[in-house]
């Protein structure tokens, strides 16, 4: 009787199909998850941003980089077609009114709505007081770093709406939490957008778009070179000791990904912490 059941048992779980093969297809399958949905990126063309637009293709999203300087969106565009992916690019400074109506205009008219907003844009022109700084350096950082993601997204949001599920990413910074002395002004920015996500999350739920933030710790990018240097003050700082490197821009691709993907449908509101410690340990 064992016998019979056991080949019984063994009989039903047979594969039909080798699991090599079964586990290539998966991942071929989890490689395209974003398949024919649309991305529109900010601040995308180096660092954090790229390697976002960068991921985002390679999962099968139709990508749309940006960034101030036209000579710097022409390189990522170029850049990205070379892999294959299938990406266009547009000049926009975040900040200004006009580059981001040709944005959504653009964006309208070449692809007919918007999956996946990724608001990685940011500026930090001081390093010094909070108190010592200028009201143009204020309004720079608040105008950049804070008004234009919700500005975009509110220009975003009728061509949104009609794709259905959605998901936004706005991208912080782990300063947010942990100040540094000479960050001010950018420091506050920073957190600031810890509290538009939560705000965002629940005014756009019910229209089944999903708000979160990526909060990269200390990542080797040209905009991250001077907080480099204060790695050792940082790591002071640490609730717990940080893991032996500094980041990458490519440890930050991941998570969003993640949260682009039907995989997290049931999360929004959730501020992400990708820095080698957790602030809650």
């Amino acid at each position: 009787m064992f016998k019979t059941l056991s080949f019984a048992h063994g009989a039903l779980f047979i594969p039909r199909v080798p699991l090599s093969v079964r586990m290539s297809s998966i991942a071929v399958e989890k490689k395209r998850i974003l398949a024919d949905k649309v991305a529109v990126i900010t601040g995308s063309t180096q660092g954090i941003g790229f390697a976002i637009a960068q991921r985002l293709a390679q999962d099968g999203a139709h990508v749309v980089v940006s960034s101030r300087k036209q000579h710097n969106v022409d390189r990522a565009v170029v850049t990205l077609k070379e892999e294959g992916l299938s990406v266009s690019g547009i000049v926009c400074h975040a900040g200004k009114a006009e580059d981001r109506d040709r944005l959504v205009t653009m964006v309208a008219e070449q692809y007919g709505g918007v999956d996946f907003v990724v608001c990685a844009a940011g500026v930090n022109p001081l390093v010094g007081s909070t108190l010592g700084a200028s009201e143009q350096v204020w309004d720079k950082i608040l105008d950049v770093n804070v008004k234009s993601p919700a500005l975009l997204l509110g220009q975003l949001l009728p061509h949104m709406e009609k794709r259905g599920e959605c998901s936004v990413i706005l991208v912080s910074s782990i300063t947010g939490y942990m100040p540094y002395p000479k960050f001010g002004p950018y420091n506050i920015s920073k957190t600031a957008l810890l509290g538009l996500t939560k705000t965002l999350a629940v005014e756009l739920a019910p229209k089944g778009i999903r708000v979160n933030c990526l909060v990269p710790g200390i990542i080797k990018t040209n905009f991250g070179n001077v907080a480099v240097r204060f790695w050792a003050w940082f790591f002071d700082l640490s609730p717990v000791p940080l893991l032996s490197r500094i980041g990458q821009p490519e440890d930050c691709v991941g998570i969003v990904s993640f949260l682009c993907s039907p995989d997290s449908s049931y999360i929004t509101g959730q501020n992400i912490v990708v820095a080698g410690f957790s602030l809650k340990m």
